[in-house]
């Protein structure tokens, strides 16, 4: 199974040799038997159609949904097309916001401020504790969509669309020590500092990040096979 991923922004510079977001990508998805190629669409490469692959992943950004890049609008309707058409598609951070944008939803700048480090999900029943590094968030789901996961700091920290899509706020693909170093080189001055060091205190706790890498694996090969 043939996976694209969407690439909306790059790793920082000062990060880059630990490898960019689709290597990372590659890494949690490792295992599951799919073959990956990257489209820059933060670049304005894109797929010719949304066949060219069997499902997509897109990754996380610095940039806001809401603002004026020139890939924003050709990728909600790539989002649009993909659904119409039956090819699977999974949204990480800013993926998870650009999907709810393109398909009605709402996302805006959280006036409660940031979520960054290790912090627990309500999936269900279960627990999962994941890497998060945002301020945006979606406060209004699509229609159609279900909230499948959340924290009493983002209520719709993930999304399922049926066989269509499924999206996750935080980042399933950022070990720990990514995490750390994103904090000195770009949350500094950016984030409060008092965030950070609890950020920082945490950061030796164990993320569930292979949990998430099955459940997306499971929905694009569920969501493939019933296309």
């Amino acid at each position: 199974m043939k996976i694209g991923i969407l690439q909306t922004g790059y790793a920082p510079d000062a990060l880059i040799e630990a490898g960019d977001y689709p290597d990372m990508f590659e890494t949690l998805l490792a295992g599951h038997g799919f073959t990956f190629e990257t489209y820059r669409v933060v670049d304005m490469e894109f797929p010719k159609s949304p066949r060219d692959c069997d499902g997509y992943v897109i990754t996380g950004s610095k940039h806001g949904v809401y603002e004026d890049h020139p890939f924003i609008a050709p990728l909600e309707q790539f989002i649009r097309d993909a659904f119409d058409a039956d090819v699977p598609v999974a949204g990480i951070c800013f993926g998870h916001q650009i999907m709810a944008q393109a398909l009605g939803g709402k996302v805006e700048k959280f006036a409660g401020g940031w979520s960054v480090g290790p912090t627990e999900y309500k999936f269900g029943d279960d627990t999962v504790r994941l890497n998060a590094w945002h301020q945006d968030q979606v406060v209004t789901p699509p229609p159609g969509a279900t909230t499948i996961a959340s924290t009493s700091f983002c209520e719709h920290a993930a999304l399922a669309y049926g066989n269509k899509g499924w999206s996750v706020q935080p980042h399933p693909e950022f070990a720990n020590p990514f995490v750390e170093k994103l904090i000195e080189q770009r949350g500094r001055g950016v984030v409060p500092d008092p965030l950070l060091d609890k950020a920082l205190a945490q950061i030796e706790q164990p993320v569930d990040g292979k949990r998430i890498a099955d459940q997306i694996a499971s929905f694009l090969k569920a969501a493939h096979a019933n296309a």
